[in-house]
């Protein structure tokens, strides 16, 4: 339990939740009356798992997780759309759910009787529908479709009018998925104004999204569900910090370093081993925005190198692409005999190097080479997508773009004196 003055709207204690799911389906009339006994098996399929969490009267609450996380799942739970297998929820207030998409709007009706049907489900009654439907007509901007019957309607016209009537129900809990991402750029404006009107006025408000931007810009806290259960709640920096790093660090990432291509050539030395490391020299795949990208690889050699008869001097390089196989950059060694001299057969070279992290968020591969620079530019050995590297957390609300977020510094300076004003 959350210790807090403030009294709890909402409490969740050991909440879980799963499904059945029938391993064959009886798709036809025809299968069921040749097979009228046969028993239909079921696999359980578990959304939610003792999930335990308050959240206080007036409080915004942001929920985030990667699809299939049991998001939406614990709003239906907290909207009493779905009952828990077990642990207990309490709510104290009335609750406004905007879920899903058109669920509750009949589309055989016009715009102002949905209204008219929604306003009474979320519990006004008919004279309060009536009397505030003008209202939500207005709001949703839908005044000259308003007797257009709701299967017309597109999607972000039907989102427009759901939310209209979200607005009007008075409840004292609001629970919102990201069904607001349908809206155009204006009507998402108008709910962010909305929402902080009544975060003034103290409404408990609770939002389901994965734009990391709106939940740090609206919430006060927030909760990150991963496979179930409560992976993070708390600070809304934080949660949005481990929500990146799981979706960046989870899934297919073996699957995508193993997929890459290892076209390699080696000539008078191979490149024997490349990895990235932490500053710690664990081998990594992912990395947060702004921790040094360090790295670590090791040359074999098998013909001498930098000899008076021999070209080459051998300058270790790492290129980094991006997804769009786009060279972000691209880092030198000075050449590998300028202190000891030649490199003779059999020697091994340890290479480490450290790159201050200012990548924006992606999937990057590293390209190895030893190279006959300065003395040239030809490869002497070369291995392809010898790494891959994730990087997450850079701050969505940034709004940084490019290949990387520099390291920068900006003066502005106004005119302390306003320019004159002429006479007309």
């Amino acid at each position: 339990m959350r210790v807090n003055e403030t009294p709890n709207a909402i409490e969740l204690d050991g909440v879980a939740k799963s499904y059945r799911v029938p391993v064959h389906r009886v798709e036809t009339f025809k299968e069921r009356v040749l097979h009228p006994f046969r028993s239909v098996e079921y696999r359980e399929l578990g959304a939610l798992d003792n999930v335990s969490f308050d959240i206080a009267a007036g409080e915004f609450f942001g929920i985030a997780g990667r699809n299939g996380s049991g998001k939406t799942t614990l709003l239906k739970l907290l909207a009493s759309i779905y009952a828990p297998d077990s642990g207990s929820i309490r709510v104290a207030g009335r609750v406004a759910p905007f879920i899903e998409l058109g669920v509750g709007f009949n589309p055989e009706l016009a715009a102002r009787d949905n209204v008219l049907l929604n306003g009474v489900m979320m519990g006004l009654t008919p004279r309060e529908a009536r009397k505030r439907a003008d209202h939500v007509i207005e709001f949703a901007e839908l005044e000259e479709f308003v007797e257009l019957k709701l299967k017309n309607y597109s999607s972000g016209m039907r989102v427009r009018l759901g939310f209209a009537v979200l607005v009007e129900a008075d409840a004292d809990i609001l629970l919102i998925d990201e069904v607001l991402a349908v809206g155009d750029a204006a009507f998402q404006q108008k709910c962010t104004d909305v929402f902080y009107d009544f975060k003034r006025k103290g409404r408990t408000i609770v939002l389901v999204t994965h734009d990391m931007g709106k939940l740090e810009d609206y919430s006060d806290r927030a909760v990150l569900l991963h496979e179930g259960r409560v992976e993070k709640i708390g600070a809304v920096d934080e949660v949005g910090a481990r929500y990146m790093e799981l979706n960046f660090t989870s899934g297919d990432t073996a699957e995508a370093q193993s997929a890459l291509s290892r076209d390699e050539f080696a000539g008078s030395a191979g490149i024997t081993s490349f990895q990235i490391e932490n500053e710690a020299g664990d081998g990594i795949d992912s990395l947060q925005h702004g921790e040094p990208i360090c790295f670590s690889g090791e040359i074999e050699v098998y013909e001498p190198i930098g000899a008076e008869d021999v070209i080459g001097a051998g300058t270790f390089i790492v290129a980094l692409h991006n997804g769009a196989d786009q060279r972000v950059f691209e880092v030198r060694s000075d050449p590998l005999t300028s202190m000891d001299g030649p490199l003779q057969p059999g020697e091994r070279v340890a290479i480490r190097g450290r790159i201050e992290n200012n990548l924006v968020d992606g999937r990057y591969t590293a390209d190895v080479a030893l190279s006959t620079f300065p003395q040239g530019d030809m490869m002497i050995a070369f291995r392809h997508g010898a790494a891959s590297l994730m990087v997450y957390g850079n701050d969505p609300a940034s709004g940084h773009s490019g290949l990387i977020v520099p390291q920068h510094e900006l003066q502005v300076e106004r005119d302390a004196h306003p320019a004159p004003q002429y006479d007309r």
